[in-house]
């Protein structure tokens, strides 16, 4: 799961960190809420009853009753360094509130369940609040997969299995827009992950309108398999590349008869 900021969920104006299995920081449920330091998760946690919600957890996540380190992990577990805290299953997080406040728990329980529904007008309330390189940061993301997404299912409807088929269409969309593949472009711009999310908007932009010309292509020709639409995808986003550099080429002429 992503580690900024502006990806979680807000309780009373501050973000409550989910880690990457969808485990709750308590300390930012207790910070949200404003209670005293006795009332801290690691008090919370030497309660009988908390003891038995976990056992309970756990029997039902793994089918054991006892105690294993690793699978007790999977409950709650405390973690130092910058994501420091007591992270808990979500529904432990719910108990968790319930006792610091009967009106925090309705109001946990109403945002985790827009957070566990991915209801947009979540995300939309939480980047009102948000930074503008956040708000930039999320929209490129958000460009990155209204593209990527419908243009993979095209891809699957006609024929493409594999995947390196699905990487070689991939690379028909840099080298048609970019004149480089995927790593030639990572190694350009010196990173390892998620090439998408080195890009800039307008790079993005043009990546997600060449899928989007390469998948009407894909469907008006009825492509059958995968060299067919990796061929049809190169053809779009090479006409798409014209375009954009007679743009180029159009405003800079602007420019100098300006100047001149």
């Amino acid at each position: 799961m992503n580690s900024e900021p502006s990806s979680f969920p807000v309780i009373r104006g501050r973000a409550i960190r989910v880690d990457e299995i969808g485990r709750v920081c308590l300390n930012d449920i207790h910070r949200a809420a404003g209670f005293s330091v006795h009332q801290g998760p690691a008090q919370w946690q030497r309660l009988p009853f908390v003891t038995q919600m976990m056992v309970a957890l756990l029997k039902r996540n793994v089918g054991k009753s006892h105690k294993s380190k690793i699978s007790m992990n999977t409950i709650i577990c405390a973690k130092r360094g910058a994501n420091a805290g007591t992270y808990a299953d979500m529904r432990l997080a719910l108990a968790y509130a319930e006792y610091l406040s009967a009106d925090l728990a309705i109001e946990v329980k109403e945002v985790f369940l827009r957070y566990k529904a991915a209801d947009p007008t979540l995300a939309d309330d939480i980047m009102e609040r948000a930074s503008p390189d956040a708000n930039e940061w999320v929209g490129k993301r958000a460009l990155a997969r209204a593209g990527r997404g419908p243009f993979t299912a095209t891809l699957q409807r006609h024929g493409v299995r594999l995947p390196g088929e699905y990487a070689r269409c991939t690379n028909a969309v840099y080298m048609g827009l970019f004149s480089k593949t995927a790593r030639q472009l990572k190694a350009a711009k010196h990173v390892k992950s998620n090439l998408r999310d080195a890009m800039d908007s307008v790079e993005l932009t043009f990546v997600a309108a060449g899928e989007a010309l390469a998948r009407e292509r894909i469907e008006q020709i009825n492509c059958q398999n995968a060299v067919a639409c990796e061929a049809a995808t190169l053809r779009s986003t090479s006409f798409l590349r014209a375009a954009i550099e007679a743009d180029r080429r159009d405003r800079a002429g602007q420019t100098l008869a300006l100047s001149g």
